[in-house]
C-alpha cells in the first residue's frame, strides 16, 4: 500500500489526507517520534494549565497522551473531515474533554484572538510546506499569521519538523519580526526511536522550534540546542540556519555509513564540537575494510593527546594500516584537540558514547570495544603561544610521549596536524643546594628521519673533495633547528649557515629548541633564493646545500619545497655554487605524481648524476644531485653513500647522540634509486 505521497506537493491538498487516512483507518501515523520520545522537550514548553491548540492533528496519538497524563484542555483541529470524524468517535468516552474540528489553520475564524496558550505543530508545517513557490509561501505565511493571531502573549509555537533550508529561513523571518523569541532544539530522542524502526537502521535529524510570544521584545532573541541541554543564544539568524545545516549533513553521513561499508572508498571525517564552541573538541575518522573471519565488526580507538600528529593517525595510509592491525571491520578513529580538557579515559569514552554508536554499522547490538595506546587520554601542556607575520599564529607544545618521554613541539595554528618541528626534552638534575631538574633539549633526537638521511648526504659531499679544509654547508629552511643541530653537533668538521625567511623561527628555535649559534653556525634571516643569488655574486662556494623548506600554498600538490625553489635559475645558482665536487641535496614531498617526475626531469637537465631516496612510512623523498665523476655509476654512489652512512651512525655514538644504529645500512641502500 502506498501511503506516501508521490510528490511532495501532495501533501497540501485536502484530497491527499483524506485519502491518506481512509487507506490507514485507524493505525496511528507518528511522524516524528511519539510521545515518549518527545515528552522530555514538550513538557519544558507545555504544562497542563496551559490551553492547547494541536494544528493538523490527523490521527497522531500525541494529543491523546498529553491528555492521558493530565494535559485536559486540548484543542485538536485538521483539514482531513475523515480523521476528524475517526478520532471524534475513538474519543468521545475515554476523553471527553477533548475537542475536534473539522478546519484549515491557514483560515482559523472560528477561534478569537489570543485564546490559546500553546499552538503545537507536529510536521504539519512541513505538509503545508512543500515547495518554495509564491502560492505555498502565501499560504505558509497564513498559517503563521493565524498562529500569532490565536496565540497570547507569553504563549508559544511549539512545533516538531525537520527543519529543511527553505522552512527554517521563512520561520526566522516571520516569527522574530513579529515580537517572537526565537528558539530551535534537536530532539536525538526521536531520531534514534525513528532509527530503531526503520529497516535500514537509518534517521533524520528532527527539531523542535518553540516561538514564544512577546508584546514587545527590545532586540530580536534567537537561540539554539543542537547538542546535550546547553541552550546557546546567537547574534544572527544565519548562524542557526547554518548550525541546522551542519547537523542535516552530519546525519547524512552517519545514515551512508549505516547503511553500508565504505571498504575500498576515502575515509569519512567528522568533526564534534560542544554547543557555542568554535573550537572541534574531537575529529573521528570512519574506516572499513572487507570483512574478515574473527574480525569484531565495530571499535572506536582514541588517539591520545600528542599523538595525533604521528604518521600513523594523521595520515589516510596511517590510518589504513591501523585498521588492518585492529581486527575489526569498522575502525573509528577518535582525535582529541588542543586548547580542550579531558578529565579521563572514562569520561572521553562517557562523551563519546552516542557520537560513537551513531556511526556504527546497521544492526549492531554488540557492546562497542575502546581501543587505544593505553588506559589514559594523554598530557599535553602549551608553554608558548606566538604569532608569525609569515606563518600566523603558532604554539609550542609538550606531550607525554612513550616510556614518559617529553617531547617539545611547534606547531603551527592553520594546519594542527602536521608537526613543524619537534624535540626530545630530558630532565637534568641540578647542582647545588636546590638540586632542582630542569629541561634540556636532547640534540641527538632526530624526529624528522629525512633529517637524517640529508645529513648523510652532508657527509658524502665532505669526503667528495679530500683537499678542502672547510666544509661550509648551507641549508635554506631553519625551522626549529633541528636538522642544523644534529649536523653541527654530528659533523664537527663543518661550519653551517641557515638561510630562514621567517625571523620568528630564529626565536622559536634559539628560545625553546636548543638552536646554539656559535662560529660553525650562524643564520641568515634572508629570503633563500635571494640569497643564494647573492652568494653566486660573491664567488662564494659550499661543500652542500640542503633545500628542507615548506610551502606555505596548500593547494598545490608540492608540499616542500615551494615551486619556486626548483625553477632552472634557482637549480643553476645552487650548482654554481656548489661546483664540481659539491653535492646538493633536497628534502621533497610531493603527492602529485606528474609534478614529482617535473621536478625531476628539471634536476637531471641542471645536475649530472641524480639519486633519490624514499622514506618508507613518510612523504618524504631525498635526491642527492652532484656533477662529480666519483659518482658515474649506481655502484659508486651505492658505495659511497653506504661509506657515509656508517660513519653517520658511528659519529652519532661516538658524540653521545644516540646509542643505536641510525641508519639500516642494509634498507637504505637497496632503496637508493639512481
Amino acid at each position: 500500500m502506498n501511503l506516501l505521497p508521490k510528490t511532495a506537493t501532495e501533501f497540501g491538498t485536502t484530497e491527499y489526507w483524506n485519502n491518506f487516512f481512509k487507506k490507514r483507518g485507524k493505525q496511528a501515523f507518528e511522524w516524528y517520534g511519539e510521545y515518549p520520545e518527545l515528552c522530555g522537550q514538550l513538557h519544558k514548553y507545555i504544562k497542563t494549565k496551559d490551553e492547547v491548540l494541536m494544528v493538523g492533528c490527523g490521527n497522531s496519538k500525541l494529543s491523546m497522551d498529553l491528555y492521558d497524563v493530565g494535559f485536559r484542555q486540548i484543542t485538536n483541529i485538521d483539514i482531513s473531515q475523515v480523521v476528524i470524524k475517526q478520532m471524534q468517535d475513538a474519543n468521545r468516552t475515554t476523553r471527553p474533554e477533548m475537542l475536534w474540528y473539522h478546519m484549515d489553520a491557514t483560515a482559523m475564524t472560528a477561534f478569537s484572538d489570543e485564546k490559546y496558550s500553546v499552538v503545537l505543530d507536529k510536521g504539519t508545517l512541513d505538509a503545508l510546506f512543500t515547495d518554495e513557490s509564491e502560492e505555498t509561501i502565501t499560504t505558509v505565511r497564513k498559517y503563521f499569521s493565524e498562529i500569532a493571531r490565536v496565540l497570547r502573549v507569553g504563549g508559544r509555537y511549539v512545533c516538531i519538523s525537520l527543519l529543511q533550508e527553505h522552512i527554517l529561513k521563512e520561520v526566522l523571518s516571520f516569527f522574530p519580526e513579529h515580537e517572537f523569541m526565537f528558539r530551535a532544539i534537536r530532539c536525538v530522542e526521536a531520531e534514534q526511536k525513528t532509527a530503531e524502526g526503520n529497516s535500514d537502521g537509518t534517521s533524520m535529524p528532527v527539531f523542535v522550534v518553540v516561538a514564544t510570544k512577546f508584546r514587545k521584545l527590545p532586540m530580536k532573541v534567537y537561540e539554539v540546542c543542537l547538542a546535550g541541554d546547553e541552550i546557546q543564544r546567537v547574534q544572527k539568524p544565519e548562524e542557526i540556519v547554518l548550525s541546522v545545516a551542519a547537523a542535516q549533513k552530519a546525519s547524512m553521513v552517519c545514515n551512508g555509513l549505516v547503511r553500508g561499508s565504505i571498504a575500498g572508498m576515502s575515509e569519512v571525517s567528522l568533526d564534534l564540537h560542544r554547543p557555542g564552541e568554535e573550537i572541534a573538541r574531537y575529529t573521528i575518522h570512519v574506516l572499513d575494510q572487507k570483512p574478515i573471519r574473527g574480525n569484531g565488526k565495530y571499535a572506536a580507538f582514541i588517539v591520545p593527546q600528542g599523538r595525533e600528529t604521528e604518521w600513523l593517525f594523521s595520515t589516510p595510509q596511517g590510518r589504513q594500516k591501523l585498521l588492518a592491525s585492529a581486527s575489526h571491520d569498522r575502525l573509528a578513529i577518535v582525535s582529541l584537540h588542543r586548547g580542550q580538557v579531558y578529565a579521563s579515559w572514562d569520561a572521553v569514552k562517557d562523551e563519546l558514547a552516542e557520537s560513537v554508536k551513531s556511526l556504527a554499522p546497521h544492526g549492531l547490538h554488540a557492546h562497542i570495544p575502546y581501543l587505544s595506546l593505553g588506559s589514559e587520554v594523554g598530557q599535553r601542556e602549551t608553554i608558548f603561544k606566538g604569532h608569525s607575520t609569515m606563518s600566523g599564529d603558532y604554539i609550542v607544545e609538550e606531550i607525554l610521549g612513550n616510556d614518559n618521554r617529553i617531547f617539545r613541539r611547534l606547531i603551527f595554528l592553520n594546519n594542527q596536524f602536521v608537526i613543524q618541528s619537534e624535540a626530545a626534552v630530558k630532565l637534568v638534575k641540578g647542582k647545588g643546594k636546590s638540586k632542582a631538574s630542569s629541561k634540556v633539549v636532547d640534540p641527538g633526537y632526530l624526529a624528522c628521519q629525512h633529517h637524517l638521511y640529508m645529513t648523510v648526504g652532508v657527509h658524502l659531499a665532505t669526503c667528495l673533495d679530500t683537499n678542502q679544509t672547510t666544509n661550509p654547508v648551507m641549508v635554506v629552511g631553519l625551522g626549529g633547528g633541528g636538522l642544523c643541530t644534529f649536523i653541527h653537533q654530528c659533523l664537527r668538521n663543518t661550519s653551517l649557515v641557515a638561510v630562514e625567511i621567517d625571523p620568528e623561527m630564529l626565536t622559536v628555535a634559539t628560545s625553546y629548541f636548543g638552536l646554539a649559534l656559535d662560529d660553525r653556525l650562524a643564520v641568515q634571516i634572508r629570503d633563500g633564493i635571494d640569497y643564494l643569488a647573492d652568494c653566486v655574486q660573491s664567488s662564494q662556494r659550499f661543500r652542500a646545500i640542503l633545500f628542507d623548506v615548506d610551502s606555505k600554498d596548500p593547494t598545490l600538490g608540492m608540499s616542500c619545497p615551494p615551486q619556486a625553489f626548483v625553477e632552472r635559475a634557482v637549480l643553476d645558482n645552487a650548482k654554481t655554487l656548489l661546483g664540481s665536487d659539491g653535492l646538493f641535496i633536497l628534502n621533497l614531498v610531493c603527492r602529485d605524481e606528474t609534478l614529482r617526475e617535473s621536478v625531476l626531469e628539471e634536476l637531471r637537465r641542471v645536475f649530472r648524476y641524480v639519486l633519490s631516496y624514499k622514506l618508507e612510512e613518510d612523504v618524504n623523498e631525498i635526491f642527492y644531485c652532484a656533477d662529480n665523476a666519483a659518482l658515474d655509476s649506481a655502484d659508486k654512489w651505492q658505495e659511497a653513500m653506504k661509506r657515509s652512512a656508517q660513519e653517520i651512525n658511528a659519529l652519532a655514538k661516538k658524540h653521545k647522540l644516540s646509542r643505536e644504529e641510525l641508519v639500516d645500512l642494509e634498507e637504505f641502500v637497496q632503496a637508493l634509486k639512481i
